[in-house]
């Protein structure tokens, strides 16, 4: 839970006018304030706690001096270290009033995130969650990132088995309960095509269409998931604002 309460306490300072590395500020102190550790800071050299992705940046963005606008979209992916595990969840935020194309994509994405998690359930197949995934993005006329996918959580940030966005109903490793994984559409307006930005981390949308990404952790269970990171504590934070 300590992910998304640091994701609520982002939620509760992003407007036009802040820059992205403040945020990244302001996660980190709550972070290491709660007595856990930043789990993105260092790995594989990354250099932040956060992951800030504004508009066509798909994710891995970096924190910067980027001066957030009026209309921007920011997907922010954040990750904790607790007693020796890891949290990891991720929210796509409208800046202010944005346009009905970027909060139809913000929809979307999310449902399809709830739909993957629908399909989550012990004796269904990985393959399973990725079907719904990409059948409710595309329904919308929406593309679904190849290059990047969800995964297993644990004892490690990134564990087997890997969880693509696509794929067919009745493929891939069975899922048995207890196991734990994170489910994470990344949606494009455009084309499904990516390219990687020069600092070897940010990926965007290879057209400069926006795209949005959500996240959860879930832990596999008879009959649905049990959610493990919530986006209940976000929510009510935009609701005041």
């Amino acid at each position: 839970m300590l992910v998304s309460r640091t994701l609520a306490e982002v939620a509760a300072i992003i407007r036009p006018g802040i820059t992205t590395l403040y945020l990244d500020k302001i996660a980190e102190t709550f972070i290491r304030d709660n007595g856990a550790v930043p789990a993105f800071k260092g790995y594989g050299g990354f250099p932040n706690t956060l992951c800030t992705s504004v508009n066509d940046e798909v994710v891995h963005g970096i924190p910067s001096d980027y001066i957030l606008k009026e209309g921007d979209i920011l997907s922010v992916d954040c990750g904790v270290i607790l007693n020796g595990w890891y949290g990891d969840s991720a929210y796509t935020f409208p800046v202010g009033v944005i346009s009905d194309e970027k909060r139809r994509l913000l929809e979307y994405t999310r449902a399809s995130l709830e739909e993957g998690v629908k399909a989550a359930i012990a004796g269904n197949r990985i393959g399973d969650i990725s079907n719904a995934v990409q059948t409710m993005a595309e329904s919308g006329g929406y593309s679904v990132v190849r290059e990047l996918v969800g995964h297993g959580l644990g004892r490690k940030l990134h564990e087997q088995p890997e969880v693509a966005n696509w794929g067919k109903k009745g493929t891939g490793p069975k899922m048995e309960k207890g196991l734990v994984v994170c489910i994470e559409p990344m949606i494009n307006a455009g084309r499904k095509e990516t390219i990687q930005m020069r600092d070897g981390w940010t990926i965007k949308t290879a057209d400069g269409a926006a795209s949005a990404h959500f996240e959860y952790a879930v832990a596999i269970d008879r009959g649905r998931a049990d959610v493990l990171t919530t986006f209940e504590f976000i929510e009510e934070v935009l609701n005041k604002m």
